[in-house]
Order: C-alpha cells, then structure tokens, then sequence
C-alpha cells in the first residue's frame, strides 16, 4: 500500500495577483515589446523615406492639426479615469471599478470618433506616395491599439455588471489600465512623427 502524499492547503490564497506577480501582467508586457517594436519600424521607414525627399511632405500640406490636438488631449485626459479605475480594481471596489470603466470607455469611444475625423484631415491617402503610406501606416497602428483596448474595456464593463464578479476580473481591470498607459505613451512620439516633424522642415 502506498502511503498518502501530503497535500498544501492553499485555499486561503487570493485567486489572483496585481502587478508583476501576475502571469497577465508578464504576457502585456511581452505584448507591449512586441507592439513598440512595430512602432520603432515604422518610425524607421518614415524617417528613411524623410531622408530620400529634398521636400516634406512630398507634394502634399502637413496635416491639419486640429483633430490630432484634440485627441491629444482627449488621451491625457483619460489617464485620471484609467488611474482611478486601476486602483479601485485593486481595492477590490466593484463600485469604483464600474465608475470608472463607464468614464474610461467615453473616453475611448470618444477618441476613436475624433481619429475617424483626424484620417480625413491627413491631407494625403495612403495610396497617393509613400509618405501617404507611412502616415496612414502609423496612425492606422495607433488606431488598431486603441480599437482593441476600447473593446477590452467594452467587455470588462460588461462583465463587472452582469457578472459573473470573480476577483480575478479585479486584476484583469487594473492590468487594462496599465496597458492603456502604453496606448497613450505610444501616441505622443507617432504624434510629433505625423504632425510635429513635417513643420520642421
């Protein structure tokens, strides 16, 4: 007969961790490497093909900047929301976090409606030349993180009001928020690249 294995009772652990000692904190961040690294070729190309033109933009104004401010500043803005959504997902505040989801996904919808406004005022089609391709490239990379991360918001607020309430959607709120940060970091150099540099010259 063979004797019993000891066992470790466990069940008085948390189901989740915040922070880096979550798995999901470890994968967002693999994730967020991967995606600068798009980010850095694009630049790359931008600027190589700056390099290769006497005049820029060739054959085309710079955008308008009117849109492109304002999203600006309609990201800036949505750092307080995203931050107090994050630390009302670690408190464990099912209140707050509702709160502020709702906050943060206006302002992620609202964003996106401005950026459909800022595509029509590139002053160039992605087709027109490379530096078309380049800009619509960049600003469509820019939109394709935003879009995803207004719909994790989407289906995380959701979740926090027809449940079920696990307190592992907690840890998914506040690492929502963090990658939301990188959205908006990512958004100030691909907006001094769009509409800062093509002024410079």
């Amino acid at each position: 007969m063979r004797p019993q294995a000891a066992t470790l009772d466990v069940s008085h652990l948390a189901p989740g961790a915040f922070g880096h000692r979550s798995l999901l904190w470890w994968g967002m961040m693999g994730i967020v490497l991967i995606e600068s690294t798009a980010f850095a070729i694009m630049f790359g190309a931008y600027f190589y093909l700056r390099m290769r033109n006497s005049t820029w933009p060739p054959g085309v104004p710079p955008p308008d900047l009117k849109w492109g401010t304002l999203n600006l500043f309609v990201l800036l803005a949505s750092c307080a929301p995203n931050e107090l959504a994050r630390r009302a997902g670690e408190r464990i505040d099912l209140r707050a976090v509702r709160l502020w989801l709702v906050v943060c996904l206006v302002f992620g919808v609202g964003f996106n409606v401005v950026r459909a406004l800022e595509f029509a005022a590139l002053n160039v089609l992605w087709n027109t030349n490379a530096y078309g391709s380049a800009v619509w490239m960049l600003l469509g990379l820019h939109t394709v993180h935003i879009a995803t991360d207004v719909l994790d918001t989407g289906v995380l607020t959701a979740l926090m009001f027809v449940g079920p309430i696990e307190e592992k959607r907690f840890v998914d709120v506040a690492e929502n928020a963090v990658y939301w940060y990188f959205v908006v970091l990512a958004w100030l150099p691909v907006y001094a690249v769009i509409y800062i540099a093509p002024r410079l010259t």
